[in-house]
């Protein structure tokens, strides 16, 4: 669901990807464009040194004392900003430096449409559901994660089949033999689980879509669950080499009798949109959707 923001131009974080080509000049335009609308500018330690500029704070930092987050990068930058934030999650507006941008608001090249969104208060706010994910050994937690795009149970480095028996809401599924199980939320449905053949889901859905990568019973298909539900995967007995990743971050390894609990979080995420981009109109852009032209 989008609503508007509340107008108000707060302290405002800058965080970029410095190994794009192109973060140092826009890094600078944008915090000198930012300083001419009278906003309080921080910078990420990494961004500041870009640029040669005093000072610099941590990311979870920045989301303490900033109302807002204007991410320089592609969804991976945006994803790691994300896990970085922790609990002190505030509104991204992600400017596109890489190649599809789902997460992101304008390109690089519209830059000056993100300084005016910003300075006027023209952007509404997105509110994007989080997964939490848990993963239960022996009766104690042993990881904890919060996840953004999607949880994905895989095999590790050896090239094999693995067995996954899966739960929704205490009552069980089914047992997957596949190179893995991808857990992912509306917003991650556009990212790995889209390419393991999962559908498309618009961000406001209010569901999770459970999706196997490569089952070997070709009736395991995709599955769309209420996200009220509660999604719980275990190994099958015999199983070793398993690993546990959410959003590609920080992997764990999985051991027989584990198992990976996941729910919606009670935490969520403010993405900045253009009022005038509708999803719609964002999937006919990434996805190169033209139509039929019989």
């Amino acid at each position: 669901m989008s609503s508007p923001n509340n107008g108000a131009l707060g302290p405002v974080g800058l965080v970029a990807h410095s190994g794009k080509p192109q973060a140092a000049e826009l890094l600078r335009l944008l915090a000198g464009e930012l300083r001419a609308c009278d906003a309080d500018v921080f910078l990420e330690t990494d961004s500041a040194r870009l640029i040669a500029e005093p000072g610099g704070m941590s990311v979870a930092e920045l989301g303490q004392r900033c109302t807002m987050l204007l991410v320089l990068g592609g969804d991976g930058t945006i994803l790691k900003v994300v896990h970085e934030l922790g609990e002190h999650l505030c509104p991204i507006f992600g400017i596109n430096l890489g190649s599809l941008g789902f997460l992101t608001c304008v390109s690089s090249a519209n830059f000056r449409q993100a300084i005016d969104a910003i300075c006027t208060g023209n952007y509404a706010l997105s509110r994007r559901a989080l997964l939490e994910v848990t993963l239960e050994r022996e009766g104690v937690v042993a990881a904890r994660r919060i996840g953004l795009n999607e949880a994905v149970v895989s095999r590790g480095a050896f090239s094999r089949l693995i067995k996954l028996d899966a739960w929704i809401d205490s009552v069980n599924l089914t047992q997957y033999n596949a190179d893995g199980l991808i857990i992912a939320t509306p917003t991650g449905s556009t990212a790995y689980s889209l390419s393991a053949g999962g559908p498309v889901i618009a961000p406001d859905a209010g569901v999770f879509v459970v999706t196997p990568v490569c089952p070997h019973v070709l009736t395991n298909r995709s599955l769309v669950v209420g996200d009220r539900s509660e999604i719980v995967v275990r190994p099958v007995h015999g199983q070793s080499d398993v690993v546990l990743t959410v959003d590609g971050h920080q992997p764990v390894q999985v051991r027989e009798g584990d198992a990976i609990r996941i729910r919606k979080s009670t935490l969520e995420l403010s993405l900045a949109v253009l009022p005038e981009l509708s999803f719609c109109e964002v999937l006919r852009e990434k996805l190169k959707w033209s139509g039929s032209a019989v």
